[in-house]
């Protein structure tokens, strides 16, 4: 069977995918690939190509297609052949791992049955309130500044500190769950090891809750009928922390920052819920948190809209570029929840409403504290990399508060307690 090192027949090079003028621009790669074609070559990182589809309906056709197209990373030709880089940046999430994200058929079906039944156990409304006080903590921690970098001191802790309480995940434990976990999908060559910090982190989680199991994702997912094995939970916890909160960290922040700047948002803010929630929905249209993912491979030669498909090829779904696919009805409008950032088919982010759960009640707690903020920059650069789209820095204004005003609610210690974190009169139900 043929290789693909490098496109086939190529005249130019493909589309850089990665780098500063990636980041900087996103919008010019997606129409350079849309103009290739409904599927088109790509380089997602030094040396390493792979096919992008960026056709609405083809990403659809793919994702739902199982019998042609698999999830099994063992199927990538050029890494089963060592020609990929040892430490490619990519491999931390393409690489096979005994995951729902690298499994098809039955074995995903199970695996996925027992990460929906532990969700499903998860109280929104606990959710909500849980999220609010980690936020009510965080703004605690910048509010008297007058000033603070949303990213890093907000919008990329917040969901992994409520992740870490849904685990239950000791505090001792955190500080290297937040390390790791962010490491894991940085474009440089420590990725890997990011990754390999993070599974031992969630390895010694398991093993205290094997000991003495609580209330939380992890116990349960120990108990679950399935019996899953000590492996196969623990790369579960890994697709479950990465899909719960590196999208939702991307999320709140450019949801943050499409209120704070687009005039059809300005001076509408006391719509409160409603106006949010219609903001985080134009988000996963426009700036989809995952940009590029959802991998997958032929498992023979194929063609895919009128596109040679070779097997043994990383696809992927470019949920930025197929949001605005001209192909689309152009009155669809944003409210329509049609988009793929979530992906589609049997693999469709288990996650979703713990996502929006946490990032609207993120974004009503920031602007209900800090009621003034105002963008610092008009200029915001994504972080690079292939995968997410990602604002890398959101800094902002707003009148210092003083320190009697957010005397934050005690930690709470899980996501599934039994009473309210703090004062429900504060509270704004999700709609979710």
């Amino acid at each position: 069977m043929t290789s693909y090192v490098t496109p086939p027949a190529a005249r130019v090079a493909p589309p850089r995918m990665f780098g500063p003028e990636f980041a900087a621009r996103p919008q010019d790669v997606y129409q350079a690939l849309r103009a290739a074609g409904p599927v088109a070559w790509a380089e997602i990182a030094e040396g390493v190509h792979a096919l992008v589809v960026t056709g609405h309906r083809a990403a659809i056709d793919l994702l739902t297609d199982t019998a042609t197209y698999s999830k099994d990373s063992r199927l990538w030709e050029d890494l089963a052949a060592g020609r990929v880089p040892q430490d490619s940046p990519v491999l931390a999430l393409m690489a096979f791992r005994p995951s729902l994200l690298y499994a098809d058929g039955e074995r995903h079906a199970r695996l996925r049955q027992a990460m929906d039944d532990c969700l499903a156990r998860v109280s929104q409304p606990e959710l909500h309130d849980l999220t609010r006080a980690h936020a009510l903590r965080l703004i605690a921690g910048f509010a008297q500044q007058g000033h603070a970098e949303l990213m890093g001191q907000y919008a990329d802790m917040l969901p992994l500190l409520v992740f870490t309480d849904l685990l239950g995940c000791p505090p001792e434990l955190t500080g290297r769950m937040v390390t790791g976990c962010q490491g894991m999908i940085s474009a440089g060559p420590a990725a890997g090891q990011a990754a390999a910090d993070l599974a031992q982190a969630l390895s010694e989680i398991i093993a205290m809750k094997n000991r003495s199991p609580g209330r939380d994702c992890t116990s349960w997912m120990l108990a679950h009928p399935a019996r899953l094995s000590h492996e196969e939970i623990l790369h579960q916890l890994v697709v479950l922390v990465g899909a719960g909160t590196i999208p939702t960290a991307a999320w709140i922040a450019s949801g943050l920052r499409l209120l704070l700047s687009d005039d059809d948002y300005a001076g509408d803010l006391t719509g409160g819920a409603i106006t949010v929630r219609r903001a985080l929905e134009q988000v996963l249209w426009v700036r989809s948190p995952m940009a590029n993912f959802s991998v997958h491979y032929a498992r023979t030669a194929t063609t895919l809209h009128g596109v040679p498909i070779p097997a043994g090829v990383p696809i992927l779904i470019s949920h930025a570029a197929t949001g605005a696919d001209p192909a689309l009805p152009p009155d669809l409008g944003y409210d329509n929840r049609s988009h793929l950032a979530w992906s589609a088919g049997p693999h469709r982010c288990p996650a979703d409403s713990q996502a929006a759960i946490i990032a609207q009640s993120a974004i009503e707690t920031l602007l209900d504290r800090l009621w003034d903020v105002q963008l610092a920059d008009a200029e915001v650069v994504n972080r690079p990399g292939p995968f997410h789209q990602c604002p890398a820095r959101l800094a902002v204004h707003f009148r210092p508060q003083p320190a009697h005003a957010f005397a934050a609610p005690t930690a709470p210690t899980g996501g599934t307690r039994d009473e309210p974190t703090d004062d429900p009169r504060h509270h704004r139900r999700s709609p979710v």
